[in-house]
């Protein structure tokens, strides 16, 4: 099976601003699997319930969060400010992980 990798991060169509944080919707080369979303573990607090109907996972720090459902393309990252700068950095740790 050919490894997940990120094709694009863009401003999120849903911004979350008034809280003073600003998302990012990155596109995957395909749908996200266990394989993927579990070697973001390291990340941060990691939820990841996988029994539910779409199971979703979520990983939060005092800098970030990041969080998708699988079998989509897609995840989201939100962080505060409106610099792309740290989303750029996750990206690259994130496509250097597995």
């Amino acid at each position: 099976m050919p490894r997940i990798t990120i094709t694009d991060c863009r401003p999120s169509l849903e911004p979350c601003t008034e809280s003073g944080w600003t998302a990012w919707d990155c596109f995957t080369s395909g749908p996200l699997d266990d394989k993927f979303i579990l070697s973001l573990r390291p990340l941060g607090n990691f939820t990841y319930l996988q029994s539910l109907a779409r199971p979703f996972f979520k990983i939060q720090t005092d800098t970030y969060f990041i969080k998708g459902v699988k079998g989509t393309p897609t995840f989201r990252i939100a962080i505060p400010g409106e610099e792309r700068t740290p989303v750029d950095g996750l990206i690259a740790f994130i496509s250097g992980l597995r």
